[in-house]
């Protein structure tokens, strides 16, 4: 009786929502127009609306704008900037800001708006990483200097991530109730429950043709149930959901690089651990050619019909699509070459158990995924069932997010990556950042060659010369971090984003999306129509 009771308490909420919803889109039928969208999303910012404290960083923040932005091919293209310039040793960065740009409350962009956002985001330490910024000034009333520490490629990136904020309408409520210059006004947030924006009509670019946006927070059971009773025009679901038809609505594929693959520790367990204490190495994913034969052995286009009913694409990396991802990490399913990989390298059955051994060694290990995870669990399990084909064995066991980040430098992890930055690639694999508190480079990977790609892409002076260096450092015709170099990764899937779309409603051209399929589905929401 306490859990029935339980489970009503717990959807009341979304009950009193959809009848919200449900008198909206009557009022909006009477009305005869159709200027309102109603999306339904898994998830809500956790620190609202904030650019200086992680709002908007890998997505357009929507209601703010941003210096630069990505095109949808991933181009970067001028937004509040109409120009900016790199100085010869790649230090200083100035950029020339529009004059007709405008808060919502009227109050003009100026220069010192953005050195206040920055030099806030700066200090807040949050989840944009300023390190290379040494200093941000105004040099006139619509110029901005940027001085870095030292030459950093991706910081057009991180530019492209931050939001600018009002100087004059910023305080300690700012992230419940934001002030842009953006496509979006903010409206209301109901917390736990919606969002709603409408067009700023006084907008410097193309002012959305839809007037209303109500981003509503379900999870997908809830979704799928709102949209099955007509209640909202885009929601997002799962691939088990997928393969159902809602009648007047399409279902959209988006293609991603939120993917999904193992991390492997590189080096054996020799008793030692990391400065917190925890464990480090793997007897069995320390040798190359387990990890090799492993990348070669997984069918990938199966893993993605077993585990998510193919709603998902190989992955080969961590940033597949992107303008500096090296198309030679790509591999094809070979079984017999996983085969010939062990064989080479010593392994073999002797006892007949059906698991390779050498020096006393069987290959076998644990791969963690998140309990609650069932994605994670189904694509661990595949191709768990997948390697048994070689001799190979693999324990899956689910546990708290705790437990792996103290086991995950001696153990293999289901991650999960995807990013609109270049500098993910060096945090993943550069060995500074290597068998740290965090969840970047657990696997203890550190190779010279590699280091000196990474610092290279890093410090260059264009995107063209970064490119090449971030592709290097992937494969260089010898070695690199891919599957068929060092493998410190076996990469899985990337796994496509799913959303139920009222027939009639054109979301767009949608970019390449990363790692979370909720706000990533909204950052072109400017030029979503009805037909």
């Amino acid at each position: 009786m306490k859990n029935r009771i339980s489970k009503i308490i717990h959807i009341l909420p979304v009950l009193f929502l959809l009848t919200v919803l449900a008198v909206s889109a009557v009022a909006a039928q009477d009305n005869g127009a159709k200027t309102e969208v109603i999306v339904a999303v898994g998830s809500e910012p956790s620190n609202g609306f904030d650019p200086t404290v992680g709002w908007g960083h890998g997505n357009t923040p929507l209601i703010q704008s941003t210096l630069v932005e990505y095109t949808q091919d991933m181009r970067i293209v001028n937004d509040l900037a109409t120009d900016y310039e790199i100085g010869a040793d790649g230090l200083t960065w100035t950029f020339t800001l529009r004059d007709d740009a405008f808060f919502t409350d009227g109050e003009p962009v100026k220069a010192s708006d953005v050195v206040f956002t920055f030099q806030t985001a700066k200090d807040s330490q949050s989840s944009l990483d300023l390190t290379w910024l040494a200093t941000c000034e105004a040099t006139g009333d619509h110029e901005i200097t940027f001085t870095l520490n030292a030459p950093t490629s991706t910081f057009i990136n991180t530019i492209a991530s931050v939001g600018i904020v009002p100087e004059h309408g910023y305080d300690g409520d700012y992230a419940n109730h934001p002030i842009g210059s953006g496509p979006w006004k903010f409206v209301q947030w109901n917390k736990g429950e919606q969002v709603i924006l409408e067009a700023n009509e006084d907008y410097y670019g193309a002012v959305p043709t839809i007037k209303k946006a109500v981003i509503v927070f379900m999870d997908e059971d809830a979704a799928f149930a709102a949209a099955q009773a007509g209640l909202v025009d885009v929601a997002l679901t799962s691939a088990t959901q997928a393969t159902r038809e809602i009648p007047g609505m399409h279902l959209e594929v988006i293609s991603t690089q939120d993917n999904r693959g193992f991390t492997l520790p590189v080096t054996p367990a020799e008793g030692k651990v990391t400065e917190s204490g925890y464990p480090v190495g793997n007897d069995v994913t320390s040798h190359l050619a387990i990890r090799q034969a492993l990348a070669y052995v997984i069918d990938r286009e199966q893993i993605a019909l077993d585990a998510v009913n193919g709603f998902a694409e190989p992955a080969f990396s961590e940033n597949d699509g992107m303008p500096w991802n090296n198309p030679e990490v790509q591999i094809e399913t070979d079984l017999e070459l996983s085969r010939q990989i062990l064989a080479d390298d010593g392994w073999m059955d002797s006892d007949g158990d059906g698991i390779l051994e050498k020096d006393g060694i069987k290959a076998e290990f644990t791969c963690l995924y998140p309990s609650g995870d069932s994605v994670r669990q189904a694509l661990a399990l595949a191709a768990a069932a997948q390697v048994k084909a070689i001799g190979i064995r693999i324990n899956v066991e689910g546990t708290s997010w705790d437990d792996i980040s103290k086991r995950m430098f001696s153990n293999a992890v289901l991650m999960g990556w995807g990013s609109s930055n270049p500098y993910s690639s060096y945090l993943l694999y550069h060995s500074n950042n290597a068998l740290r508190d965090d969840y970047y480079n657990p696997e203890g990977f550190a190779d010279p060659a590699v280091d000196g790609y990474l610092d290279a892409a890093l410090h260059a002076l264009s995107v063209d010369e970064a490119n090449e260096q971030w592709q290097l450092a992937q494969w260089d015709g010898t070695n690199g971090t891919a599957m068929k170099g060092s493998a410190p990764w076996v990469w899985l899937v990337n796994l496509s984003h799913l959303y139920y779309v009222r027939d009639g409603l054109d979301i767009g051209d949608q970019q390449l999306h990363a790692h979370g399929a909720s706000w990533t589905l909204l950052q072109n929401l400017r030029d979503w129509k009805w037909n």
